[in-house]
């Protein structure tokens, strides 16, 4: 659905945590497929796809099911964050004070913050590799620090940008993709592709997990990019449009990176694997990938700035942040994700990735509370103007119901946790498999219900919530 705006829109996008007015909303529904599509056809969706058969040792036939799985009941939470962009017309973290008041939301926003910026530091180093890869006369740290400016260039100019770029990247990744698997099944050069590994449950719960959180991972962020759409789009155009293109996107990425490894000796590296496993067409592969690793991390220091902006905001809350702001902001974050990543050890990905499942812990929970109260409690009405206020307006600094469920959400995933710092007792048992997600939604969605119905002044609150989109 078009608007007028979407003709006159600026290149450069001028808001940053406020509300979209009706006058400045554009673009169509359909983007959003493009976005999360294009955007998940990339390097790191597909290594940790190769997981499946590489670290769980499953079969071709059970590491497809069980990523198909994972992603589609994964993707369902994503979407249905998306869905509440085009109402709200705010970014997803701030709309948290609404749920957890205006000081209990920092929390999420910090933990949100820390991971978009993990998020943006690995895919630099992989850049950083891919571009190696492509002209070895280039540096891994020069490699790094042009894939880090190269999205840094994106993230500053923003939203209507992102978009044009994803819809690009869509047609030309997808053709890609699709020849890749062409080329792989003709050029098998295994011959154990179909039978090495096997079922076993430990290992198929682990994959199911892994593409489940990968599409939770973009909860925090992913309605920053309807929240231009127009307020009258429908919710199942915005969500469908979103589950479609991040479902069958991130299931191409994990299936791609589970062939190419199973079509290639045992033992090798995952990157290493496609690039020997689509042979001649290998350097055109990686050139592809290379600058769809610099596109999507665009949409990473854009969340990362988001977040601290809000961050910031919430103390100085008469500041007005701009484009300028965030210009300023984006520089400094970049800078310093290059410096790190510069630095960093060469297993630093191997180390993100062990803090991302970490983070999303207490992310889960955060989930369960937002879409509960977002589609059961307030049935998408807010009070827009308290959502900014110092002292969080209707809904206050604090929400003890909210807090009180997302502390219990995070316990309760303890015994089925399955990270580098804890391995719960349930999870040892099934032989690794982190189930933590699944336990963490299942309590805290119904709790979270429970205990927002029983308070009276929450109630209240939510009549005065009615008054959403007055401004």
């Amino acid at each position: 659905m078009a608007t007028p705006a979407a003709s006159s829109a600026p290149l450069i996008e001028k808001h940053t945590i406020g509300y979209v007015p009706p006058e400045d909303r554009h673009g169509k529904v359909r983007d959003l497929f493009t976005l999360w599509f294009g955007g998940n056809i990339a390097p790191l969706p597909i290594v940790t796809g190769a997981l499946g058969v590489q670290l769980f040792h499953l079969n071709l036939v059970w590491g497809i099911v069980a990523i198909l799985v994972g992603h589609l009941v994964g993707g369902v939470l994503m979407a249905l964050h998306s869905a509440q962009g085009p109402q709200m017309g705010i970014p997803q973290m701030i709309q948290s004070r609404a749920q957890f008041g205006s000081l209990g939301a920092l929390l999420v926003v910090l933990i949100a913050g820390v991971m978009y910026i993990g998020f943006f530091a690995s895919n630099i180093v992989l850049a950083g590799k891919s571009l190696h890869g492509v002209v070895d006369s280039v540096p891994v740290p020069v490699g790094i620090v042009i894939g880090a400016f190269g999205s840094g260039i994106i993230g500053i100019i923003g939203y209507r940008f992102i978009h044009v770029l994803n819809r690009i990247g869509t047609w030309v990744l997808g053709i890609g993709i699709i020849v890749g698997f062409g080329y792989i099944f003709t050029h098998i050069q295994t011959d154990d592709f179909l039978t090495r590994g096997s079922f076993n449950l430990s290992g198929w719960l682990a994959t199911v997990s892994l593409a489940a959180l990968w599409q939770i991972a973009f909860a925090p962020y992913v309605s920053d990019y309807s929240r231009y759409l127009p307020a009258d789009v429908k919710v199942s155009s915005t969500f469908w449009t979103t589950y479609l293109g991040s479902a069958l996107g991130s299931s191409l990425a994990f299936i791609f990176g589970a062939v190419a490894v199973l079509a290639t000796p045992v033992g090798m590296d995952t990157m290493d694997a496609v690039k020997l496993a689509t042979g001649s067409i290998g350097p055109l592969m990686l050139v592809l990938f290379l600058l769809s690793v610099i596109s999507h991390n665009a949409l990473n220091l854009y969340g990362a700035v988001l977040s601290l902006i809000t961050l910031v905001q919430t103390f100085a809350y008469r500041w007005i942040p701009t484009a300028k702001s965030r210009a300023v902001i984006s520089v400094i974050v970049l800078l310093a994700c290059c410096f790190a990543a510069v630095g960093a050890s060469k297993d630093f990905i191997g180390h993100f990735v062990d803090m991302v499942l970490v983070l999303l812990v207490v992310l889960v929970p955060w989930t369960a509370i937002n879409l509960i109260d977002f589609y059961a409690i307030h049935k998408g009405q807010y009070d827009i103007q308290s959502i900014f206020q110092v002292d969080g307006g209707i809904y206050g600094r604090y929400n003890p119901q909210a807090l009180l469920a997302y502390a219990i959400g995070i316990a309760v995933q303890i015994p089925f946790m399955n990270t580098p710092l804890y391995v719960g007792p349930v999870s040892a048992h099934i032989n690794g498999a982190d189930l933590s997600w699944l336990v963490g939604l299942l309590v805290t969605s119904p709790l979270y219900f429970w205990l927002a119905n029983r308070d009276t002044s929450y109630r209240r609150r939510m009549m005065g919530g009615k008054l959403a989109s007055s401004l």
